[in-house]
């Protein structure tokens, strides 16, 4: 019997093979995988808090990064890709322009060399949307109107689809949600930005194959989305919510988890989890809370974004993670500008 959550003594103890749809899901006996991603889909739903962002490393070596979480996980986000040792964003989306999913982007876009930016037909007149198309005017990028129904990669093996947004005159903001789907061989996964119940039903009208084994909830739990109508098509495996800890609108929403234990739906969340980590090579499918990566191994030093002085990993003085930048040797460190911290290196 499938259980409405996974807790994190579950995730360490417990090795769980589920036979769903032609697909099996197991949760990883520890937060350690081999970083062997060749031929694989890995999606990364990183814990930026009250927020969202999600990255996706395709079969075909190409990545794609869904938001950015707020303007303060901007650090977070590019340090967990530099982890990863990613260097190009070949698809950037920008769901919607609210702070909690854009507001982490233009440091990603200095970052990082980025391919297309998509983004939908919806504007805002904050100072962080302000920035955003900055950082995209100074990269010289040109941005790509989503649209339902279109593709962004049409592979003879996968394909990532755009199901929303539908329409040019939702009133709500969180409507104009791109909202994409992933299908490789027996995995599928629809990552739905804040989309509520008017985008969702436009999605049922228009017949799209809504049929999901992992499901991103939309608006981080809230009421206003994941409809029972919508969620009846989708029926997913597994449940994903992107969403802070004791935050103040109360997300997730009772009403939001009622109807997906209903649907027996495995409840995965970053407020209790941190970063959650799913791999799959189309057959077989592993849930994790994180991925030690090679370059993880390596790293020698940190550095202070602020102060511009590096430390050892085991100094008594290492700057907040959101202020930290990696280095693999001395050399790399004194090259990039940073001073070694006079206490911890000699």
């Amino acid at each position: 019997m499938k259980k409405d959550r996974l807790s994190l003594f579950l995730i360490i103890f417990l090795i769980l093979s589920i036979g769903l749809t032609g697909c099996n899901y197991e949760v990883a006996e520890v937060a350690h995988i081999e970083k062997d991603f060749k031929d694989k889909l890995v999606v990364h739903f990183i814990d930026v808090g009250q927020g969202d962002s999600t990255f996706i490393q395709f079969p075909n070596g190409e990545s794609s990064l869904i938001d950015g979480g707020t303007r303060k996980s901007g650090d977070k986000v590019v340090n967990y890709l530099k982890d990863l040792d990613i260097g190009k964003i070949d698809y950037l989306i920008a769901t919607h322009p609210h702070e909690d999913h854009i507001g982490g982007l233009p440091e990603v876009i200095r970052n990082f060399n980025i391919g297309k930016v998509y983004m939908p037909d919806k504007t805002a007149n904050t100072a962080i949307f302000e920035e955003l198309l900055k950082e995209i005017k100074n990269k010289d990028l040109k941005i790509t109107l989503a649209e339902g129904g279109n593709s962004i990669i049409d592979d003879e093996k996968f394909q990532f689809t755009i199901l929303a947004p539908n329409r040019d005159d939702y009133i709500e903001t969180n409507d104009f949600s791109i909202v994409t789907k992933i299908e490789y061989i027996d995995a599928s996964f629809i990552l739905t930005g804040d989309a509520e119940k008017s985008s969702e039903l436009d999605m049922i009208n228009k017949n799209y194959n809504l049929k999901s084994n992992v499901i991103k909830i939309g608006h981080h739990g809230g009421r206003t989305s994941s409809s029972q109508e919508f969620l009846k098509k989708v029926d997913p495996d597994y449940s994903i919510i992107s969403v802070g800890a004791d935050n103040t609108y109360g997300h997730p929403h009772k009403e939001t988890l009622d109807r997906l234990n209903k649907l027996d739906s495995n409840i995965i969340r970053t407020d209790e989890l941190g970063d959650i980590v799913i791999v799959s090579n189309g057959k077989e499918t592993t849930i994790s809370e994180k991925i030690i990566t090679e370059t993880e191994t390596k790293v020698q030093y940190i550095g202070n974004k602020n102060t511009k002085v590096f430390h050892t990993k085991d100094c008594n003085s290492l700057p907040k993670e959101e202020n930290r930048i990696f280095f693999n040797s001395l050399e790399e460190a004194k090259e990039n500008g940073y001073k070694p911290h006079k206490n911890c290196i000699k």
